[in-house]
């Protein structure tokens, strides 16, 4: 019930490109949100969510997060997790454009799951080396197994919990985080502030799911509010912030 009435006050309040004076996001907005481009890499993300969709298998999942809306099972098939827990697959198309647009050269992964965003982020970019970090051993061993055969080879998945992985990264600064994995305020402001000097000025944040519960939006809030936040945008179900020092702190709404 709480995801339709956000959406309902998403859509009051969402706009497009129109009125968007900042020449950063009005590209981003036009040249990315809102490309139509039928991009051959299409096919393949659609090949393999297919292939998971139709999958037998079944995994004994650990969770680290909130878990699952719909699956409470410990032991859950393959083909519902792509279903209800997997990025949908116009979000994993923007996932594809937002790396493709940026051309991000190392991305930070919260939560490869079944790995269906991260390969949509691989193919953005075949330069692009992406960590991905998974809690669960089955589950990261499974993706693992999947990137090998699509053979994306810019994918280095990580099995560990978020905390221990981050300390773990050195001083590297990444062009990218996705957080999609542990869907509550309390974790998902950690993360990012644990992260923060991992960025620079032209680093992008993306977090998943930010209607997935008021704790979320709340985090999600917090996140936008946030000093070291210059530009965000809300797409519903996915949310951008941004670290540009030249771009005057405001906020958008925009509708897929």
């Amino acid at each position: 019930m709480y995801q339709i009435l956000a959406y309902i006050k998403f859509l009051l309040k969402s706009t497009n490109q129109h009125g968007v004076h900042s020449p950063f996001v009005y590209d981003f907005i036009t040249k990315c949100l809102y490309d139509n481009t039928q991009y051959e890499a299409y096919s393949n993300i659609k090949a393999f969510r297919k292939q998971l969709l139709q999958s037998k298998d079944t995994l004994e999942i650990k969770d680290f997060g909130v878990g699952s809306k719909r699956m409470s099972a410990n032991k859950r098939s393959v083909s519902k997790m792509v279903k209800n827990s997997s990025s949908s697959l116009k979000d994993t198309k923007l996932l594809f454009r937002i790396s493709q647009y940026f051309q991000f050269k190392y991305t930070l992964e919260l939560g490869t799951s079944l790995g269906v965003g991260t390969q949509a982020l691989s193919l953005g970019n075949a330069s692009n080396k992406i960590i991905t970090i998974e809690g669960c051993p089955n589950t990261f061993q499974y993706s693992k197994n999947k990137f090998k055969v699509l053979e994306l080879s810019n994918i280095s998945p990580i099995n560990s919990d978020f905390k221990s992985a981050i300390k773990q990264l050195g001083k590297k600064t990444l062009d990218c985080i996705f957080f999609d994995g542990h869907h509550n305020r309390e974790a998902t402001l950690e993360y990012f502030n644990l992260l923060i000097s991992k960025t620079h000025n032209d680093s992008v944040f993306i977090f998943d799911d930010i209607y997935w519960s008021k704790d979320m939006t709340q985090a999600w809030r917090e996140i936008i509010l946030d000093s070291r936040i210059t530009a965000s945008v809300d797409c519903f179900n996915l949310g951008f912030a941004f670290f540009r020092k030249e771009q005057p702190k405001q906020h958008f709404t925009i509708r897929l």
